[in-house]
Order: structure tokens, then sequence, then C-alpha cells
């Protein structure tokens, strides 16, 4: 493959700036090409997204050039992996092909075209949104989440902006093209099924070959020192091999094992052994399948990998840039990285954005994370009618076989919340009887798993109960989503609910501090000033977290305190509901946070913003996804010592639950044996003599077991009677930073330190640390800056919860 990925130029007409043969990258995307030019101001900054709504609605034209000797081979092609999105590719003036479909490639035949010497190539991108009108004026309009038309395109549904995303509407020669010259034949498509069977690893390497002439062809496939070789006769296209693989080491996700991964390579060569085209990839060796077999409770849903049940410790995922050519190999190992620091085992790739790339894959086959990926349908209803179904069929095929090799990747689901919004969000009524998307859940989608991908496990939608018989959205059966927490109720509410499986659950804060003042400027920063309120994009969003923030916490003196209290309050929030989650095991199976990750800085679920920082919310999740969790729960009108073991290993210790005053003074203990079997859960109920307080206000509960521990605090932070918050405090230089370490003279709760409102690069390894007085807690700030120790001594630098003060 020639890459063609020099030389071109990007042009438009009629745009409130001239754009005239400005330098084009590719891969890439207008936005970034104008902003690279200067042409237009950082999207991701103040209010700029409003003032560039017209790049969506304009005509964007890509040209480039390239010199071509004449006649070698017998096949020359263009190919294209991904364009977004309507467009149409003409080379020295002829037309050569269109394309409907950001999600899948294209290759096109060039002969016809071609002529030595220069070739000018030209591929113009129509306006998204003239296409989706005239989608409209042909199947009708379908209802969605959000009033812009990203269901009746197939295009990454975020680009039209969401509840945390920008509306950046892209064009653009996203992924790699170049030109491929190949004779005689060349590998069309090779998909592996891969499972084991005892310790022999089992690979079916099914091989599609397209044809310049009708020679016999030859194809080797080797993995793990065996090999295999079978002939694909004059004429015939294809050709399918089984290899065994002895004594294979499985693939396991982490926590569980390790991650050995093979390398497989696919050799398509003439009768004579002359090399024609080559395949190669890392493959691992694991069964999984999801467990939906009814029980007492209801209909469970739980991911077994080698026969092992497994209880995802998850987070959602979305594109981390909205730019996504902006996203690196490096970038995704640090996201990574972040997810595995915090315990998480299973990354969900929600069906708003893109199929993830293979670099996406390889890390998570690497890390041992498991991947959950959607088919991209998001929120809304679509339509079944051509060519809209057609594109769906190709691009689900082509990214089925593209993704069946990875052994990270161990669900596909249908969509993300239609099967939901058309029982409860009044679709049916606004259709009028038009298609909604049902036959692509139910009937397309899974026949293509079933023949492309038939080891893997696919499920219609998320939610999803199991049956059209019952609500799709019902806790006790399949998976579900909590929303009602958060958009109406508050977070103790998690409580109410023992799913078997909740891949949706969230509750919203800002950013970090350094991410806010490097993308807004706000003079003063307030909560409601108007950058800060341009980079909250959910409904009411504002008014949702003062009411999460006045169930809870004191009022807010000015900025820094909301700043500090909303992202403490988004942290208690889902720690509570995945301590409650796991408390339930194995009744419950699945915690999927809303969200690891943001695309750009603004106001969200997510625990790494949008600048790659972590909020509070990423060492809450630490905590509450820890392999040994120990929790305090209510449980039969009393409270309940949680102990959940996530290890291969017994856990046996002693805890002991202590009733505390405010002074720290022990009022009631009781020591508990703690005998927690291997991947399980321990329930041990705690006296009412210590459990229950004599005044709410001014008591607390902490259980100590080793390094575990849990604490319960009776009352609210606002109704609680804490003294003024006293500490002392000593800095030390450290190679690569700084200790703070911080003495309490009175009970510090959620003690954090934010030393990135000193240096925007500094990091701290730890956050939200209650302390009773006389104990200490040495936080390690990484910065290679020179930080002023008073600083980091003091707010708005060094905060807990009772600083506030009336």
């Amino acid at each position: 493959m020639v890459q063609l990925h020099h030389g071109w130029q990007v042009s438009a007409r009629n745009t409130p700036v001239p754009v005239s043969r400005v330098p084009a990258a590719v891969p890439g995307c207008v936005h970034t090409d104008l902003l690279a030019a200067g042409l237009i101001p950082d999207p991701f900054l103040d209010a700029n997204e409003t003032e560039l709504s017209w790049i969506g609605r304009t005509q964007w034209t890509y040209e480039t050039s390239f010199q071509w000797s004449g006649p070698v081979d017998d096949r020359i092609d263009l190919v294209c992996a991904g364009l977004d999105t309507v467009a149409t590719i003409s080379l020295n003036g002829t037309e050569v092909g269109r394309t409907a479909n950001m999600h899948r490639g294209y290759r096109f035949d060039l002969r016809s075209a071609l002529t030595p010497g220069r070739n000018d190539l030209r591929i113009t991108f129509d306006s998204p949104y003239e296409y989706t009108a005239a989608m409209a004026r042909q199947v009708g309009s379908r209802p969605g989440a959000y009033d812009e038309p990203y269901n009746l395109i197939r295009k990454m549904a975020c680009n039209f902006g969401w509840d945390w995303g920008p509306t950046v509407v892209t064009a653009g020669i996203w992924q790699p093209i170049g030109l491929h010259s190949w004779s005689t034949a060349r590998l069309a498509q090779v998909r592996p099924q891969i499972t084991v069977d005892g310790t022999t690893g089992v690979v079916d390497v099914h091989v599609d070959v397209e044809r310049a002439s009708t020679e016999s062809l030859h194809v080797t496939v080797e993995v793990g020192g065996v090999v295999g070789v079978a002939s694909i006769g004059a004429g015939s296209i294809g050709a399918t091999l089984r290899l065994s693989v002895p004594d294979v080491a499985r693939w396991w996700p982490r926590g569980y094992g390790e991650q050995p991964l093979y390398p497989l390579r696919v050799v398509l060569a003439t009768e004579g052994g002359r090399e024609l085209d080559r395949w190669e990839r890392r493959v691992g060796f694991r069964t999984v399948r999801v467990d939906t077999t009814p029980d007492e409770h209801g209909t469970p849903y739980t991911v077994v990998v080698n026969d092992v049940p497994v209880f995802v410790k998850g987070v959602n995922w979305i594109p981390d840039d909205a730019f996504v050519t902006r996203i690196t190999r490096e970038r995704l190992a640090e996201r990574f990285r972040q997810a595995c620091d915090a315990n998480i085992n299973y990354l969900r790739v929600w069906g708003g954005g893109r199929y993830e790339s293979e670099d996406f894959y390889e890390l998570a086959d690497e890390l041992g994370l498991m991947v959950g990926q959607d088919f991209l349908f998001a929120c809304a209803a679509y339509p079944e009618e051509e060519p809209f179904a057609a594109e769906v069929a190709a691009e689900a095929r082509e990214h089925v076989v593209r993704l069946a090799s990875h052994p990270s990747l161990v669900t596909w689901t249908g969509n993300n919340e239609n099967i939901w919004g058309f029982a409860d969000w009044g679709w049916p009524e606004q259709l009028h009887g038009r298609s909604w998307g049902a036959g692509f859940y139910h009937e397309l989608l899974p026949s293509i798993v079933a023949e492309l991908d038939p080891a893997r496990p696919y499920w219609p939608g998320s939610p999803w109960s199991g049956t059209p018989d019952i609500h799709p959205n019902d806790p006790a059966h399949g998976t579900m989503h909590i929303w009602d927490v958060w958009n109406q109720i508050d977070y103790a509410h998690y409580r109410d609910y023992i799913p078997r499986f909740c891949a949706e659950f969230g509750f919203q804060a800002p950013p970090a501090y350094a991410t806010l003042r490097r993308a807004l400027h706000d003079e003063p920063l307030a909560s409601d000033s108007p950058g800060m309120r341009h980079h909250q994009k959910a409904a009411d969003g504002d008014l949702k977290l003062r009411r999460g923030l006045d169930a809870h916490l004191p009022e807010p003196r000015g900025f820094d305190d909301w700043h500090n209290l909303t992202q403490v309050n988004q942290a208690r929030a889902i720690q509570l509901a995945v301590e409650h989650f796991r408390s339930h095991q194995p009744v419950c199976m699945g915690a999927i946070v809303w969200q690891l990750n943001d695309c750009w800085p603004v106001t969200s679920w997510a625990a790494i913003d949008g600048d790659g920082r972590r909020k509070p919310l990423w060492h809450a999740l630490r905590a509450a996804y820890a392999d040994r969790l120990l929790t305090i729960q209510p449980r039969d009108g009393g409270l309940a010592l949680v102990a959940s073991n996530d290890t291969d290993r017994p856990w046996q210790t002693e805890a002991t639950v202590t009733s505390h005053d405010l002074s720290g003074k022990a009022l009631a203990a009781v020591t508990v044996t703690v005998d927690v079997a291997p991947r399980s859960v321990v329930v041990t109920p705690i006296p009412d003599g210590v459990a229950l307080p004599e005044e709410p206000r001014s008591e607390l509960l902490r259980a100590v077991a080793g390094e575990q521990q849990a604490w319960w605090f009776h009352a609210e932070d606002r109704e609680i009677d804490y003294p003024a918050a006293r500490y002392d405090v000593t800095v030390e230089p450290t190679t690569g930073g700084y200790d703070v370490t911080v003495t309490a003279g009175t009970i510090l709760r959620d003690l954090s330190l934010f030393p990135d409102r000193l240096d925007p690069a500094a990091t701290v390894d730890q956050a939200l640390v209650t302390l009773l007085p006389g104990e200490s807690v040495t936080f390690t700030v990484h910065s290679t800056a020179r930080l002023d120790a008073a600083a980091l001594a003091a707010q708005p630098v060094l905060r807990c919860v009772n600083d506030i003060t009336a």
C-alpha cells in the first residue's frame, strides 16, 4: 500500500472566512485543518463552538495529486479506510466512487481513470445536514434525544452534540487512504474464530480472496508453532483452515490471570510459492459467554470467561476527543493506564461514538481489559429502509470481521437505549408505524454476529431484559440503566435497586480547575458564568448539581467551595452506588459507570476530564473497585459490614467497627472475623449497640480490617455539628515533587489536595481522605515546577468538607 497522506489541500465556497487550498492533514478533519491554519478559533474554548456551526453546513473539497508510472500490476485500487461522510471521489475529472458512511471502508478500482504521470485526486464532502434533510424527505423523520439529525446518517452521532459533547459536525479523510497495486489475487477478508477446548486452542481461519486471475492459490496459516496449508482452486474465492494448538495458555481478564498473546500469520501465495499478500495479528485463547439462566431473582446477566463468572467493574467509554484523528496510541495507553490504576476491568464502547481502533483493542488485549462494543445506534429511532439498511449491514459485517480476533472483545450489543426509548419515550406516537430499528437489533445484527463471530455473545440493546415480554429496563432481568437518579431523585436512591447488571449510571461534576482555566476566560469564574454555562450541556444540569448539593453538603460560599463540593458529591454518589451493587454480588454481577472520559473540557459525568486530569471521582472509583472492599451498608433496618473479595485467594482477617463522636472518642466497638471465600461477599450485621447512634449529628462509624477501612456517617454533612477544621501541614520537597503531610487537629472529612491550581501538570496520589483528630496522611505531589509550600498547605489547594463553617 502506498499511502496518499501528503499534499492535500481543502477548499470551500461562500464561507465566513476564505478557505481556498488550505493545507490539510490526512488523516484529519476540516475543523483541525482550519484551526491549524489559524482561520478559526479553538472550538473547545469559551463559546467558540457556537460561532463555527457553519462548518457542518458547508461542502468541502479535498485535493491532492500523485505520480503513476503506468501499468505494472493487474489492479490498482484506491483504498479509503474511512471518509467522513457523504463523499464523491473523482480522479482526473472522472467520478470513481461515492460514499455515505463514516463507519466503513471503501475500495475503488482506478484503472479506468488513471493516466501515466500526474494524477489529480479530488474528494468532495457534502454537508451532512443537506444529506439528512434529503433522507428525511425520502423515509420520514425519526424521533431522537436531541434536535439533530444524527439518526439519518451513518456518522458518529456525538458529532452532532450530546449532553456532554460539543456540536462539531466534521468532514474529511479521517482514516488512512492509499493506493494498492496487486496482481493475481489479494486477501479480501481474513476471519479467525478462536476458542479453546481444555488445553487445546482451536483456530478456524476463514479466508476470502479477490481475484484478478483464475490460477490456483495456496494459503498458509501459522499460530503457536502450528502450520496449516490449504489450496484455493482455480476460480475459487475462499478456504477455511482449522488449526489445533496444544497446551495453550489462556487469556484472562485483568485480575483473573495473565494475557498471553500468540502471533497469527496468514500468507496468500501462488501455486509456485510467490507471495501475494499477508495478514498478521496477535490473538488470545479464551472462551466467553453470558449466563442468562433464570433464577429465583429473575434473569441474570453474568459475563463468564473461561467458565469463571466475572464481576464487571466497568466504565463507559466515549471518543476521547471530539476530533477523533487527534487520538493517538499514546493517548489511549495513558487513558487505559488510568483505568487499570482505578481497578477497572471492563470498557463499554458506547453506541453514539465509533467502532474503536486497532490501537484501542490491541491495548485492551495486552492489559486484560474486557470490552463490550455497541453497534452504533444511540438514543433515537433509526430508519430501516434502503439505502440506510444496506449501509448498516456493510458496516456491521466489516467491523465484526475486523474485531473478532481480539480476545478483549467479550460482547456485542445492538444499540444504546433505543429499545428502552421505544418503550418509554413516546416514540410510537411520533413514528406513526414507521420503522425504528427493531429489525436491526433483533434480526440483522444477531444474524451477522451468528454468521461471522458465533463464539461471542450478542445482546440486542443496553438496557435489555432478555425478552420482549418484560420491560427493557427491569432491574431484575438482564441489563439496566439508572437515570432517575441524577435526573430526578437523590443519589441515595441507588440503594432502591438491586440490578442484575447496571450498564449505565452516573453523576455530574465540573472538570479540574486547571482544565477550566485553560478552556474558559470568564472573569470572575463562577458556577453560572457564561463559559461555565456553555460547557454544561445537560438539560437543567446546574439545577441538578445544586439539588445534589442541597441534599448533602453545606452551602458553598463561592466558586472554590462550589467546585470542590460538586466534585466531592459526584465521587460520593458513584462510590455509594458501586459499593451497594458489589455488596449484592452474585445477584448483581456488573456495574458500568457513566463515564470514564471526556472529549472536551466540560461539566460531565466523567472521572477523567477532557484534558486528561483525574477528578476526585477517579479516586473514589479506585476505592470502590478495589479487589478487596470493606463497606458499611444498610440491611434489614440496621447496618451491616460487607466484605467483598474479588481475588482468587481467601480473605481472612479481623475487622473492628467502632462508633466515634466528632472528637474522635471511641463510644462502642465490636470485632468480628472476616472470612471471605474467593470471588464472593460476606455480610455481617453490626450490633445495634454499635450501629445505632444516640446523637446522629455528632456520631459516626469506622470499620478497619488490615489496610481496608469503611466509614458511615449517620447524618448529612449539612446537618453534622462539625468543629471548624484545624490541621498542621508540613511540605517536604522530594525527587519529582513534594510530600505534603497533614495532621488532623479535628476531624477532617474528605480531605483532598488540588496541586493543578498551582501547576497545571501536577498530580497527586490520593484524595477524599477522612481523618480523626491526631491522625495523619501524606499526599505525594508529582510536579517538576517549584511550588509555593504555603499555597500547598492552604485553601483552595488543600480542602476538606468541614472547612466550610457558618
